[in-house]
């Protein structure tokens, strides 16, 4: 199980809105940018060899599928 990070705040922490709003808006920012990290590896990875195949697909001179796959 992924251990979390707690964010503590340093210093008087009275009961104001201002920071229960910036820790919240803190930790938003985290989980949206943990969870956009975990959907670009994913695409990253299953994305790159079809990639790499499209390209070489379009380049001057055509080659064949077999020839691009083929590893001479």
């Amino acid at each position: 199980m992924a251990s979390r990070v707690s964010l503590k705040t340093k210093g008087k922490g009275g009961k104001g809105s201002k920071g229960s709003d910036e820790k919240s808006a803190a930790r938003c920012l985290k989980e949206w940018s943990t969870w956009a990290m975990k959907k670009a590896k994913v695409v990253t990875h299953y994305g790159f060899i079809p990639l790499v195949i499209i390209i070489g697909m379009n380049s001057e001179p055509k080659p064949q599928l077999y020839q691009l796959l083929s590893p001479v």
